[in-house]
């Protein structure tokens, strides 16, 4: 009255069949795989603000990139267009690749368009670039 391993015809069988388990851990995975992208959300960021010592910045010497409310750049006083700006930016690169380039964004300024202007002047390979802002404290 033993249990039989299977030898004899319409015994029973004492092992365990694994590839449902298998296929449904495969299924699962692949699952969570797809959906795991599409559960990340942003959440909102307030950027703190912090006392700094202030810098003098010396126009002639010193290039100075600004964005402005309406949309405007320019490069110290002189107004330029985004696709006019890249190879102006490419230019000043070659001919002095030391430049020193400060980036000033009007407070209002949409962050998309900062975010333009700095990958902008990286591209045109300048590497050495300054945030330009106003002393404050946290409110």
């Amino acid at each position: 009255m033993g249990m039989s391993t299977g030898g004899n015809e319409g015994g029973m069988m004492s092992e365990i069949n694994v590839t449902p388990f298998v296929d449904v851990m495969l299924v699962l995975l692949i699952i969570f795989m797809v959906t795991a992208p599409m559960m990340t959300t942003g959440m909102k960021v307030e950027l703190p603000r912090a006392q700094a010592p202030v810098m003098t910045v010396d126009a002639e010497t010193q290039m100075i990139l600004s964005v402005t409310v309406d949309g405007k750049y320019y490069i110290n006083k002189n107004e330029f267009t985004l696709e006019e700006l890249g190879p102006k930016l490419v230019a000043i690169a070659e001919n002095n690749p030391d430049q020193d380039v400060f980036l000033q964004a009007d407070g209002q300024v949409p962050y998309e368009k900062v975010a333009q202007l700095l990958a902008l002047a990286t591209t045109a390979g300048i590497a050495r670039m300054g945030m330009v802002t106003q002393p404050g404290t946290t409110p």
